[in-house]
């Protein structure tokens, strides 16, 4: 496979997952940025704006295991990694595998589980292994997960911690579609039984395992010039001293942003990144990775109004 064969896939890729989910191709490229770069999206959004569909659309789309979690405020870590039962009958312990031993993780709501069960995922989503009775079990290197949350019901939720967090290469806020979109998913499903499935969408698995870890290879060899990486790293470094910003970004964040401007380059085609991909990318990348300062929480600001007073600030290279 060579770049333009890959920049197609993506193309087709795309366009099966856009069959299911309607009015959200940025996010769905993000998605598949985040996947391919190995790493993890953290999904906000109202409820009934697609989330877990996209999640379900891009599993379909990808001839990859797929399991969801749904968390709740009695959800325990046995539940989500698994536990060693003994059998009786061979006097020893088997292990009982959990949900998190799968290829793509949908953990549905996220905030509704305690602390305890959050932080079960931390080693998971950083090292792709998990750590049972002191025994190791690698999840395999196409682990993804997909969390999502509901930022309107604050009952019974708890905020994740700022470790978790920067464990997700991307938080992707989503937002009810357009008027034409909304019009447009209506006029469709008009034509559909009333309790017609994701299978009835038609998406093709087009990414295989193998076809990901060639992908990944290609990405590999896409070559970030000195002054694409010192751009971003001035722009994380600039974070950690702007007024509005009480903490800054990491060297972890940086890295992710490089990740990431390497797939998006792969993705049209290109072995090479441009400031074009630094700027698309580091809002998505960064947003949950600072934290305002209370002066600008009380003027109002957010972090994506912050983070592009710091893009607009920071010179770009020519």
């Amino acid at each position: 496979m060579d770049l333009g064969e890959f920049r197609n896939l993506i193309a087709a890729v795309r366009g099966e997952i856009g069959k299911a989910v309607q009015g959200q191709d940025a996010i769905i490229d993000l998605v598949l940025i985040s996947i391919f770069a190995g790493g993890h999206c953290l999904v906000e959004g109202p409820p009934g704006t697609a989330k877990t569909l996209l999640a379900r659309s891009v599993s379909a789309a990808m001839a990859l295991q797929y399991r969801r979690i749904q968390f709740t405020p009695d959800l325990m870590p046995g539940d989500v990694l698994g536990v060693n039962l003994f059998n009786f009958q061979t006097n020893q312990f088997h292990l009982t595998k959990g949900p998190v031993f799968t290829d793509i993780l949908l953990a549905d709501e996220i905030n509704r589980a305690p602390p305890k069960t959050q932080s079960a995922l931390l080693q998971a989503m950083n090292e792709r292994m998990v750590t049972l009775d002191g025994t190791d079990y690698s999840l395999g290197p196409d682990f993804f997960v997909l969390a999502t949350q509901n930022p309107i019901e604050q009952q019974g939720t708890y905020p994740l911690p700022e470790a978790q967090l920067d464990r997700f290469l991307f938080k992707l806020v989503v937002d009810f579609p357009s008027r034409d979109t909304e019009i447009a998913i209506l006029s469709k499903h008009a034509t559909q039984a009333l309790k017609s499935d994701l299978r009835n969408a038609g998406i093709r698995p087009l990414v295989t395992s193998a076809a990901l870890a060639e992908g990944r290879a290609l990405i590999d060899a896409i070559h970030l010039d000195s002054t694409i990486l010192t751009y971003i790293v001035d722009l994380v470094r600039a974070t950690r001293s702007d007024p509005d910003i009480l903490y800054g970004a990491s060297t972890r964040a940086a890295d992710a942003v490089a990740s990431a401007v390497r797939v998006r380059a792969a993705f049209e085609g290109r072995d090479y990144g441009l400031p074009d991909d630094v700027q698309a990318l580091l809002v998505p990348a960064l947003r949950h990775r600072i934290v305002l300062s209370p002066s600008a929480e009380i003027d109002g600001r957010t972090p994506d109004e912050v983070l592009r007073n710091i893009m607009n600030r920071v010179d770009a290279p020519r």
